[in-house]
């Protein structure tokens, strides 16, 4: 949309000229901003790594870094909701820091200051803003939830297709023994109707047997 595109940028150039200053003379930032990383250090500088620098020099300079890299970044539109979120973590400090009007004592200082201290607060609503805008896409939250619902879905399908899977086993493991015993009792029928036949058939012929024997005796013997 082209109105992200004008938009990002103008929000941007602030913090990406804010941080070239910061870089550029780091020590006028560390006099503005001494009194708040002085009781901030001395209670917090203790318990932190060795790895992370403490002394206030240091801090403004990463600080201006931050503001600069994450400036161009939401400026071109890369990677603009992580961007917003970095600069929204750098302006916070830096406008309780530099921007303390309520214990400015001269009228004309603390208006200034308060001037400027509202300033950052809107910047710092638009910057939320930017970093929960998804540009039209779906949000994580909302793809999470529908991810979570899909999976019950597919759960739900899941457990009613083992269901009747094992309704379907069951009865045909129960029916199994019936239809062998009447497989088995149809075949002994057969068997016994086939017996009796054969016996019937075997008298018969016997019976023929005998007869043609007795004619052909009688047929021999002399009259």
């Amino acid at each position: 949309m082209i109105l992200r595109r004008i938009a990002r940028p103008m929000l941007a150039g602030i913090f990406i000229s804010g941080g070239i200053a910061a870089l550029r003379h780091p020590e006028a930032h560390v006099e503005m901003t001494k009194p708040l990383l002085t009781d901030a250090l001395d209670k917090v500088g203790p318990k932190l790594p060795e790895q992370v620098p403490t002394d206030a020099l240091t801090l403004v300079k990463v600080d201006g870094a931050v503001k600069v890299g994450a400036g161009v970044l939401l400026a071109l539109g890369k990677f603009p909701r992580l961007a917003a979120l970095l600069l929204s973590g750098s302006l916070v400090p830096t406008t309780v820091a530099g921007h303390r009007f309520w214990e400015e004592k001269d009228p004309q200082r603390r208006q200034e200051q308060q001037i400027h201290f509202f300033k950052n607060i809107s910047l710092l609503g638009g910057l939320l803003l930017a970093s929960a805008d998804t540009a039209g896409k779906p949000s994580v939250a909302w793809r999470a939830k529908r991810a979570g619902r899909k999976l019950g879905r597919t759960a739900q399908d899941f457990g009613a297709w083992t269901a009747d899977t094992t309704e379907s086993v069951t009865e045909a493991v129960t029916r199994a023994p019936k239809q062998v015993g009447s497989q088995v009792g149809s075949a002994a029928d057969k068997a016994q109707k086939a017996v009796g036949q054969a016996q019937k058939s075997a008298a018969k012929a016997a019976a023929k047997a005998q007869k043609r024997a007795r004619k052909a005796l009688a047929e021999t013997l002399p009259g």
